[in-house]
């Protein structure tokens, strides 16, 4: 008999979840093997079971998913990770592929899309859009890639910080959501506003917020 795929899923929504685990326990070569909604609690699963494949959303409850996507390269390099996410392709697959991700879908996407990828980041294939796959060609194969502008051009962890604060954190909150000191975040907000030119505070954050209300809204029923 077939080994079944041992999939982890790490999303903080319960209801998607539930729904992962009754699409993944339909088919009949998987089988969810552990659940967790943050990264500690992920962590705590790979030390009891190694999955073949972590299903990772990027917004988690503590921080974003890239950066368990970074420990689970690093920690356990043979997992297979697949990203699952609302956030736009444009802004976040290049990034969730260099942290280590082998696939990028988004929630929005049909079911058959998420168990496709699932099988092929399995068999070593990478698994994205046709769109950012283009993309990506043009870039690493010699061809001119899209200049970067506004939040492209953001670092991981300012991107995060950009996130949270389009939640309605404040620079505590996100200091202490983050582990970091409120100077080291307030280091970060001085970088985005430099690089999204913006010249103000209550401009970081309308702009934050708007795009936030913007991932929200092409989240789709996901």
């Amino acid at each position: 008999m077939t080994r079944k795929l041992k999939v982890l899923l790490v999303d903080d929504h319960p209801m998607v979840r539930e729904w992962l685990t009754s699409l993944i326990e339909q088919q009949p070569d998987m089988s969810v093997c552990g659940e967790a909604d943050n990264i500690a609690d992920a962590v705590k699963v790979f030390k009891t079971v190694t999955p073949d494949i972590a299903v990772v959303d990027l917004s988690l409850k503590e921080a974003s998913g890239l950066e368990l996507v970074k420990t689970i390269k690093s920690r356990w390099p043979t997992v297979g990770i697949v990203v699952l996410s609302m956030h736009e392709e444009e802004i976040y697959a290049e990034r969730a592929i260099r942290a280590g991700a082998r696939g990028y879908v988004m929630k929005r996407e049909s079911t058959k899309r998420i168990i496709t990828a699932i099988r092929d980041v399995h068999q070593g294939k990478l698994c994205v859009s046709d769109q950012i796959s283009t993309a990506f060609a043009e870039k690493f194969v010699g061809g001119r890639a899209t200049p970067l502008s506004g939040v492209q051009e953001l670092s991981d962890r300012e991107l995060e910080v950009f996130d949270l604060l389009g939640r309605g954190l404040g620079t505590r909150q996100i200091a202490e959501t983050l582990n970091v000191s409120i100077k080291t975040v307030q280091a970060y907000c001085a970088r985005i506003k430099q690089k999204m030119h913006l010249s103000t505070a209550s401009e970081l954050l309308r702009e934050a917020v708007r795009w936030h209300d913007r991932q929200m809204e092409g989240s789709g029923a996901a």
